[in-house]
């Protein structure tokens, strides 16, 4: 496995103007994540974490700051360059699984591969696909239509897609969002899997539970990294999280 960090952010800033008020959504965060690291990016509503999440998915760019992706500065790319990353280094799971209902679970995840620079060939992309899905234990569903599907079966599709180009980076935003409390711990069983077998991945989540399936959290306040904290000495990190969950339990309560 290569040594050279998967995400190397570097004073990043995001500032979005809007008519005279300027809204510093990400504060001078410094952020480095290596291979086959689990990270789970929380905070509450206005933290920064999903302008954060934009950025590292490279749906953004900052205003300030240097972004390396698995070596590559993304930071000043426009926005074609941009997809180009997207496509070949980061896999995207969502909370809405958004897969193309008219076609079949092998189908929808044979999708990326058609958005290569480097034309595959079609029985190869039908063989990448079938591991894929073998890979999230749907082998068997590969001629399933989403409808055909529970939601959990859904999401699993949802992740062999993003795992078919072989990216750097797994990217999952709020990936349990639209899932029963059952279906969660499966679908994060999976996730525990893939990083087991060294795959990197970002989790956005607001969920403390869901949080605790991987090996390393990171907690924004105001658009900069509160605490960031490993499993191994966790303690600070379970007292943030514990705060977090006191302030949502008192926004719901207003």
């Amino acid at each position: 496995m290569s040594t050279r960090p998967v995400i190397q952010l570097a004073d990043i800033h995001k500032v979005y103007h809007t008519g005279e008020v300027d809204v510093h959504a990400v504060r001078g965060v410094s952020l480095t994540i290596s291979p086959g690291e689990f990270v789970a990016i929380m905070g509450s509503s206005g933290s920064g974490k999903s302008t954060l999440m934009n950025i590292i998915g490279c749906l953004d760019r900052p205003s300030g700051g240097n972004y390396q992706l698995d070596g590559i500065d993304v930071s000043t790319l426009d926005r074609d360059q941009r997809a180009g990353i997207r496509n070949e280094k980061i896999g995207f799971i969502f909370q809405g699984f958004n897969l193309l209902s008219r076609t079949t679970a092998l189908e929808n995840v044979e999708m990326p591969m058609l958005y290569n620079h480097a034309r595959i060939p079609s029985a190869e992309q039908a063989n990448r696909a079938a591991a894929a899905l073998e890979l999230v234990g749907l082998g068997d569903r590969a001629d399933h239509k989403p409808n055909q599907l529970s939601g959990g079966q859904q999401q699993r599709v949802a992740i062999a897609r993003a795992l078919v180009n072989q990216p750097s980076l797994l990217l999952a935003d709020e990936p349990t969002g639209n899932l029963d409390s059952q279906t969660s711990i499966e679908i994060m069983g999976v996730f525990q899997k893939l990083n087991d077998q060294g795959i990197t991945i970002v989790m956005v989540t607001h969920e403390l539970d869901v949080a605790r399936y991987t090996k390393r959290t990171v907690i924004l306040r105001d658009g900069k990294v509160r605490t960031d904290e490993k499993v191994a000495d966790r303690l600070n990190a379970e007292i943030e999280l514990k705060n977090l969950k006191q302030a949502q339990e008192a926004v719901k309560l207003t």
